[in-house]
């Protein structure tokens, strides 16, 4: 029963993987409610102070939360459901209940990209998450973000501007709109997306869900964008959550003078994807959803917001120079700092073993391991991740300097291999 599943997800004192335990143990919870005592003393991991919880019967709040739930329109949806996302069920902690408003995308046949950033955004990272929300929709991507105000709400409003559907994540009741400001951005959502929250209808938004609900947002994609963020800021902690679940960490590089970079420009050090197009994201999912996803070519200059929103954004810092133009520039001299790609249609030959052992005696044990691993050829990240032992983010670390080095290159789809 529904009511059963709301009891359990709610229980004060059991945390999400003492739930899976108590799952896997029982199979239903159902027969977690029904059992008596003792019976949770077996199962792994689950304190003293869960199981007295678990003793606790009442089912009064439960019974409030679903009649809340059937007035405001909201949906359950259980780890057990087959609509619940794959990805999200994979990590270590999924939460066992998720209420939604709207339509639920279909998560696993889809490219799910999390778009993350500061709330006190500059101009330029308004305009580029919503010109990136637009590209990675038209790519055939959805994206998924918090629904704050500044990053979030400007890629999202991107996405649905480019007639795809978005899905919302909150850290708090998904009755509920936080902040005020984005209730046209709400509707939108619900409207042609979906609006989550494995908060109880009518929780309020207090600061420490926020860090809770952003495990979801990188729990659901297949990688996580951050398009700016300053030093301890909630995207830096998604990004965080993103490696730990094997996801993948893309990043716009931002201005090195601005404060509300340096947390972005930081996961670019070590070893974070840079990109500049929603192309740029997507092509790393060609091979895994041919069928669904695309180049798309769009205006590069696409308007962010009204002309008064980005005004109060770029009041929020004013740098000596215009960012926009600076970035734009420093991403061209990159660009022009490149040697063009031989095109081949076959792939390069491997290098002469003698060449390759000269270039081995000059790395750190790390890139080694990788170079040797790369000698027979291409191969996937997460092969390399596998054989070598290492940890995602240390791996992409290490890539970073062997691309810096010119000794090995990146191709779509998560492939590397040696230059």
């Amino acid at each position: 029963m529904l009511l059963h599943w709301i009891w359990l997800a709610h229980r004060p004192g059991v945390n999400d993987r003492m739930k899976l335990k108590l799952l896997q143990h029982f199979q239903d919870p159902e027969d977690i409610y029904f059992a008596d005592g003792e019976s949770y003393r077996h199962v792994d991991s689950i304190t003293p102070e869960a199981a007295e919880a678990l003793r606790d019967k009442d089912l009064a709040s439960a019974e409030a939360v679903l009649a809340t739930c059937r007035q405001e329109g909201l949906h359950l949806l259980t780890i057990q459901d087959a609509a619940y996302p794959s990805k999200l069920k994979n990590i270590a902690d999924p939460p066992i209940l998720l209420y939604y408003k709207g339509n639920l995308p279909d998560f696993d046949a889809l490219p799910m990209i999390g778009v993350v950033g500061t709330r006190k955004a500059s101009a330029y990272g308004m305009q580029t998450a919503k010109r990136l929300g637009y590209q990675i929709a038209k790519c055939g991507g959805i994206v998924v973000s918090g629904m704050a105000y500044g990053i979030d709400g400007m890629a999202m409003s991107g996405a649905l501007t480019a007639g795809q559907m978005t899905v919302g994540v909150l850290g708090c009741g998904a009755d509920m709109v936080y902040p005020l400001s984005n209730r046209a951005l709400f509707k939108d959502v619900e409207s042609y997306g979906c609006i989550l929250s494995e908060f109880a209808p009518g929780t309020q938004p207090v600061k420490w869900n926020f860090p809770k609900r952003n495990r979801i947002i990188s729990g659901l994609s297949n990688g996580v964008l951050v398009v700016e963020a300053p030093e301890g800021s909630g995207a830096l902690i998604t990004a965080n959550h993103a490696l730990e679940q094997g996801r993948d960490v893309f990043v716009v590089p931002g201005n090195i003078d601005i404060p509300s970079f340096v947390g972005s420009n930081r996961l670019l050090r070590d070893g974070a994807i840079a990109v500049s197009s929603g192309w740029d994201i997507l092509s790393e999912y060609e091979a895994q959803y041919p069928d669904k996803i695309h180049p798309e070519n769009s205006p590069a200059t696409q308007t962010a917001y009204p002309d008064e929103v980005l005004k109060v954004a770029s009041e929020v810092e004013k740098p000596a120079v215009n960012r926009e133009k600076t970035a734009k520039k420093s991403l061209l001299k990159e660009k022009l700092k490149k040697e063009p790609e031989k095109k081949a249609i076959d792939k390069e030959p491997p290098r002469p073993y003698i060449d390759l052992n000269d270039t081995l005696s000059k790395l750190s044990p790390d890139e080694k391991a990788i170079v040797t691993n790369l000698k027979d050829g291409e191969r996937l990240v997460d092969d390399v991740i596998a054989e070598t032992g290492m940890t995602t983010g240390k791996l992409l670390a290490t890539l970073t300097m062997l691309e810096l080095k010119g000794i090995i290159r990146r191709h779509p789809g998560k492939r590397i291999s040696l230059k």
